[in-house]
């Protein structure tokens, strides 16, 4: 206990928040690494779905006779 309360003086209000990536920058270090997760996630999706249009006009819309694929 005796650790936890020399931290707090020795913070004085900033004791408890969150560190900042940067002084200047009102983003703190959890917020960032949320950011970097939906980023990453909504990238996989995009890679998906580009995958699934990509296969669509390859091979389901010839296989219907929606269109040809002229090469």
């Amino acid at each position: 206990m005796g650790e936890a309360k020399r931290r707090k003086t020795t913070q004085g209000e900033t004791y408890g928040q969150e560190t900042r990536i940067l002084p200047w920058v009102p983003i703190t270090k959890t917020q960032a690494e949320q950011f970097v997760s939906w980023t990453t996630r909504g990238a996989w999706i995009g890679i998906g779905l580009m995958v699934v249009g990509w296969a669509t006009i390859r091979f389901i819309g010839p296989a219907f006779g929606w269109w040809q694929v002229v090469s």
